[in-house]
């Protein structure tokens, strides 16, 4: 079935990163992002007229860099309802849901991933994610399951 998919939506913490967070006495130090994620992001995404864009819960510098590497200008952190700024977000840019893809892989990725036309996850997210999803990554979060959904949604264009 070919869609028309004009923005990809992406969780950070279990998605676009292995779910570990690192915390020192100073704050946040470390986060783990698969390279092959990022090319898929960077290079592919732009080709075909698909806008990335990153909502996430928490609040991090290190995600402001990685996006900034990855030339993805949407980035909202600290996100207390996502539904709410993925609405905000897609309206600004003037696509509709039915024309976004998600990937999460928690309870506060469910609202999001129920509104928009593709939904997906990695294979070790939350059941109740992998319930609703319409493409469940054989890989995991933070180790190429953001890239695999990537060349599937490529596969559907």
């Amino acid at each position: 079935m070919k869609r028309r998919i004009r923005a990809l939506v992406m969780d950070v913490d279990g998605t676009l990163t292995d779910g570990g967070i690192y915390i020192g006495a100073s704050g946040e130090v470390m986060k783990r992002f698969f390279v092959r994620d990022g090319m898929a992001i960077k290079h592919f995404l732009p080709k075909h007229g698909i806008v990335p864009i990153v909502i996430t819960g928490r609040e991090s510098e290190i995600v402001a860099r990685r996006c900034a590497e990855l030339d993805i200008r949407h980035l909202i952190q600290g996100s207390e309802d996502k539904l709410r700024d993925l609405t905000t977000a897609l309206s600004g840019l003037g696509i509709s849901p039915e024309e976004t893809a998600y990937i999460g892989d928690d309870v506060n990725d469910l609202e999001c991933m129920r509104t928009v036309g593709v939904a997906a996850c990695p294979y070790d997210a939350d059941q109740c994610v992998v319930d609703i999803a319409d493409y469940v990554a054989k890989a995991p979060g933070g180790r190429g399951a953001v890239r695999e959904f990537i060349e599937w949604l490529g596969d559907q264009l």
